[in-house]
Order: structure tokens, then sequence, then C-alpha cells
């Protein structure tokens, strides 16, 4: 009874693409929209303590405002596309045939009240589906509300994350032998990265790779 609800409602009042406002297609985000997205070169950007970091595309445009709308305006259905855009740079590199945990950047208790959802772990889900991955969100927690990374310099980052996250160590047993992806939209001076994988390190867990959405113009002058 449902789908036939949401059917007819779906022809009454058709979805606009979030980027272009074109109803053609009855998506948040249209063929047209999609196909404008390159991708960077199918290598990684940089290593954050022994992590190789990979970043599917960069950070403006309909990408910037793809994660903006996830993040801030719950614009929950574009998870599904954000997670279709990670997985389409995923599966053209050779680390993809390995099988991994992915583990989601988590936000703090203040964060999740304010926006009702992790826009990662809804991310996570969607790209675990495409890849047949688990998804572990009970290995670190956030105990820190920090403040918007974008606002702050390299330093004041490092300083703002300082502390932020703590791991679960009982969590980590039988577990520190499989292949972690973190899992994040953006990378910028990798200070999320830096401390998550200290965190794993700290636990026995060495098999560390991490993989954004995107990245900002800073790290492709890296």
């Amino acid at each position: 009874m449902f789908g036939i609800l949401s059917q007819l409602l779906d022809l009454l009042y058709k979805k606009r693409c979030y980027f272009c406002k074109s109803t053609k297609e009855n998506s948040k985000f249209c063929s047209k929209c999609f196909a404008k997205i390159k991708f960077l070169p199918f290598s990684s950007l940089e290593v954050i303590n022994g992590a190789k970091v990979y970043s599917a595309t960069v950070y403006k445009d309909n990408i910037q405002k793809m994660i903006r709308g996830v993040k801030y305006h719950k614009q929950r259905e574009l998870t599904l596309y954000q997670a279709k855009i990670m997985y389409g740079y995923w599966q053209n590199l050779e680390i993809s045939k390995q099988t991994f945990v992915i583990v989601p950047v988590p936000v703090s208790k203040k964060r999740l009240k304010e926006r009702h959802y992790n826009h990662m772990s809804l991310v996570a889900k969607e790209f675990a589906k495409l890849t047949g991955y688990e998804i572990n969100e009970n290995l670190i927690i956030r105990v820190k509300d920090t403040k918007p990374q974008y606002k702050l310099s390299k330093a004041q980052r490092a300083k703002n994350l300082k502390g932020a996250f703590e791991a679960i160590k009982e969590n980590f047993s039988g577990q520190t032998d499989k292949n972690f992806l973190i899992f994040d939209d953006i990378l910028t001076t990798g200070s999320t990265i830096s401390e998550i994988t200290k965190l794993f390190h700290k636990n026995g867990a060495d098999n560390l790779t991490a993989f954004t959405t995107s990245c900002s113009d800073y790290n492709l002058h890296l």
C-alpha cells in the first residue's frame, strides 16, 4: 500500500534535481549533472600515519553542494548518489579487490541530536550495498564537539581535533587483523584521519586505508 502511495506521489510531485532543478528524470541528481563529475587520478593523494588516503573528486561545484546538502540541509536522499560517486572511483583501484571494514568518521552526540543522523554513516551504508563490505561503528567515538574545520588554519584544525575521538578498546578484540577503510566526506589537512589512525595503531590495528568523497584544492598542491 505504501509503495503504491509513494508512486502516486512521485507522479503528482516529481522530484527536482538538486543541482539544475530539472524534473525530467524525477531524480534528485539527474544523469546530466551526474555525468559532469570528474574523478581525480586513481592513486593515493598522500599517506597519513601509514594509511594511504584516496579522494574521489574535488570539493567544488556540485560536489560541494551535494555534501553541504547532505550535511546541513537534511538532503538524505543524496547519500545514495554520494556513495555511487565514491564507488565509481573506488572500483578503478587495485586495492578495491581486497575486503574492507568501513569505519565512518563519527559525529558528536550534540551534532547527532541536531541532525538526527551521521551523514557519513548513511553514505557508508549505501557504499556497503555496492561493495559487500561490512561496517563497524563501534570502534571509535567522537567525544568532543569541535568547531567547523573549514574556518580554521592547518594548525588550528590539528588543535581543534586533538582529543576529539576515543577508541572503545574492548571492541578491537578479534578485529585487529582486518583491513579498515576510514570513511569521510572531505580531505583538507588530514587532521581527522591523523587522529583516528593514531587510535587504531594504539589498539593494534595497522591495516588502514582512508577514503573521502572529495578533497580541497589544498591537497592537489601537496
